[in-house]
């Protein structure tokens, strides 16, 4: 007989989506063990916005560490043309994704998870009984009887699974210390710009205590990237402010076809590349899949050889019908943005109608998918794409 596995499910990544799954998973009652490679609070390049859908998403009685809540928006084209609406109330929440994510972490453990920090996952494999997996890390080798892989774009579960990509951009970011949260008009604020590259945009986010200003624009041409970046900050007025860190990340989207599991390995967020294509708004779908890859991997890890292909094949149509139809309209907006990013700011930033739609999509009150059902976005995606 096989000795028992060291854990019902093991969820690498402690990140939004990682955490989630493991609170999911324990308070169902399977022993789960929460691997992370960083010990928490640890930083991670974010702007830190949480939309209507992530705040929705969140666990029942979770509190975000919200560092300000934004009620007014500035849209700029390339620097220019500025115009600020505000909103009834405030519909975007900012974070510090350090503090976020062990907010999370710890949520997760009270709901009887085991972290353990400072464990790097090396490698995967199926144990010949087909009943565990193997992870081999750097405190040594743990098997389990589900997995969850939330470790990141970059990690060993999608290598494991074969994740593969349709889109890849290049965000960078740097913080400024910002002492006087009410100094520049920043407080309640925040400005977003549609950047000089296909496809791209930029931001800054007020944190109480620092500013994060950020780019992102398609992989390939890092030294436009870095170009667009500083001439944002040159723009703002922010050259000289003392900086707290620059850093950079790669935000991956998956292929529609692209695969969520193999064997008894399950992938969600960031390491199955669900992310939404125009914004590349992350936490929210990093957070709603976590929720269904916990509850997923629970019926992986209780399944036998006969059932594993339905426990798989669930989770598959559930991200589907979650985020299919969601990452197919943001593919044709983002499409149609970068080609034409100046109709775009023409009728956001000038045209009521448009701005309060803009709102109600932050607001989690609208998707891009029902968006694209109204016939005059409908006809206007297609005229800017043709």
């Amino acid at each position: 007989m096989s000795p028992e596995p060291d854990c019902d499910i093991a969820v690498i990544g402690a990140g939004p989506a990682g955490a989630m799954a493991a609170r999911v998973a324990a308070e169902r009652g399977c022993r789960v063990l929460l691997l992370e490679r960083g010990v928490l609070p640890r930083y991670k390049t974010c702007g830190g916005g949480l939309i209507g859908l992530s705040r929705a998403a969140l666990p029942e009685g979770f509190t975000p560490p919200v560092r300000d809540r934004i009620d007014r928006f500035t849209f700029t084209l390339r620097g220019r043309l500025s115009r600020t609406w505000r909103a009834r109330s405030p519909i975007v929440q900012l974070v510090y994704r350090d503090e976020l994510d062990a907010a999370l972490t710890a949520a997760a453990v009270d709901a009887g998870a085991k972290l353990q920090e400072g464990v790097t996952v090396n490698g995967l494999e199926r144990v010949a009984d087909g009943a565990t997996i193997r992870l081999r890390t750097s405190a040594g080798e743990v098997t389990a009887k589900a997995v969850v892989g939330a470790d990141g774009t970059s990690g060993r579960s999608g290598t494991y699974v074969g994740v593969r990509l349709a889109q890849v951009d290049l965000g960078l970011e740097t913080e400024f210390a910002w002492p006087d949260a009410s100094a520049g008009d920043w407080a309640g604020r925040i400005l977003i710009d549609w950047g000089p590259l296909p496809g791209s945009y930029g931001w800054v986010f007020p944190k109480g205590d620092a500013l994060t200003v950020g780019v992102i624009a398609a992989r390939g041409d890092g030294a436009a990237t870095r170009a667009y970046l500083a001439s944002f900050i040159e723009g703002l007025g922010l050259t000289g402010t003392p900086e707290l860190r620059s850093s950079g990340h790669l935000t991956r989207c998956r292929a529609e076809d692209s695969p969520l599991f193999r064997d008894r390995v399950l992938v969600a967020g960031d390491a199955a590349g669900l992310l939404e294509p125009w914004t590349r708004e992350g936490i929210s779908y990093a957070l709603r899949s976590g929720r269904l890859v916990g509850a997923a991997a629970v019926e992986v890890a209780q399944a036998d050889a006969a059932g594993l292909a339905a426990a798989t094949a669930g989770y598959a149509s559930a991200v589907e019908h979650e985020f299919g139809a969601e990452m197919r309209a943001g593919r044709r907006f983002y499409d149609a943005f970068s080609r034409w990013p100046g109709v775009f700011h023409a009728a956001i930033a000038a045209t009521p109608p448009a701005w309060r739609v803009f709102r109600r999509l932050v607001a989690g009150e609208t998707t891009l998918a029902h968006l694209e059902t109204r016939r005059p976005v409908r006809l206007a995606l297609q005229a800017t794409t043709r």
